[in-house]
């Protein structure tokens, strides 16, 4: 045992659980919490590493978890001005300005809506994320504009986190695509992993490989060798709808990492100074996780994204 850890250990009570609810009852901590210490391998059953939280539990199995002693947040509280959309004392829901990094990591330790977060909540953020991720049930990329909810308390957390993992939050984007896509209305279905060949991107993979994903996207409005784009969440996988539309041909524009810019469109991105890929969180709605209510929020495209529609309407 490492200095400042402690271990639960004990016996698994019933048959056929979700292992993370089965040790949950049987350690006393919350299943966020046993999931993020599996993902640590700071969980044995019979003596083995465990990870897979969805695995089923078997009557009278040893477990033993290793818990580590509780350190402050590492994060910064730094006073850095932001859009707070809705805010009680259980969860806080942002509309998040591209450019602004979710999490501390490395070479971002500050700067990054957790620091923002932790001053403006002055600390009261759940901690099942971990020292560097209060708070943060979800997150989108730094160069992605739009809502984010975070939550205070753990209850809050998990209640979110339950919503995430089964599907029923609502989440739509707004996306200028190059080109039109055929059909203008459709749903893309395809598992998404990390590339082979390229760590830094994710990539459409056989199934069974990577992660389930499905994107449902609608045509808004043609534009000059452009569309503007809805597209909808089934599920919500890192880089989902980037890498869904470039998989059809349809890149968003400004996109440095999935897809080109049409060379017409070159330098209207040019003289906008638009570069980053066009995307906008736009629609977020779930039922709260401690009242019950269902809440649903909306926000406006930022100026970015605007001034482009407007240029690539004039366009044509």
């Amino acid at each position: 045992m490492n200095r400042g850890e402690s271990i639960l250990s004990g016996t698994l009570a019933d048959d056929g659980q979700r292992l993370d609810k089965a040790l949950a009852e049987a350690s006393g901590l919350s299943r966020e919490r046993v999931k993020a210490l599996m993902g640590e391998g700071r969980v044995r059953l019979g003596g083995a590493e465990v990870h897979q939280a969805s695995a089923r539990s078997v009557a009278g199995t040893a477990f033993e978890i290793r818990v580590p002693e509780a350190v402050p947040a590492q994060a910064l509280a730094q006073d850095i001005p932001l859009t707070v959309v809705f805010e009680d004392e259980h969860l806080i829901v942002i509309d998040k300005p591209a450019g602004l990094v979710v999490h501390p990591a490395a070479g971002n330790l500050d700067g990054t809506l957790v620091n923002a977060l932790l001053h403006h909540c002055q600390g009261q953020l759940s901690g099942i994320g971990g020292v560097a991720r209060p708070g943060i049930v979800h997150r989108i990329d730094k160069d992605t504009s739009g809502l984010l909810v975070v939550a205070k308390t753990d209850t809050a957390h998990e209640g979110l986190a339950r919503q995430f993992a089964d599907h029923s939050i609502e989440r739509a984007y707004l996306a200028v695509t190059a080109g039109h896509p055929l059909p203008p209305t459709g749903t893309v279905r395809g598992a998404i992993a990390r590339s082979s060949t390229n760590r830094k991107k994710m990539a459409l993979v056989e199934d069974g490989r990577g992660k389930h994903a499905v994107t449902h996207y609608k045509t808004l409005e043609r534009l000059d060798g452009a569309a503007l784009v809805e597209c909808r969440l089934e599920t919500g996988r890192t880089h989902q709808v980037r890498v869904h539309m470039a998989s059809i041909g349809h890149p968003l524009l400004g996109d440095p990492v999935y897809g080109r810019t049409p060379a017409r469109l070159r330098p209207i991105l040019t003289q906008l100074h638009f570069a980053r890929q066009a995307l906008h969180a736009a629609v977020l709605g779930f039922i709260h996780p401690a009242t019950g209510a269902a809440l649903r929020f909306d926000s406006t495209l930022p100026a970015d994204m605007a001034g482009l529609l407007v240029e690539l309407r004039g366009s044509s």
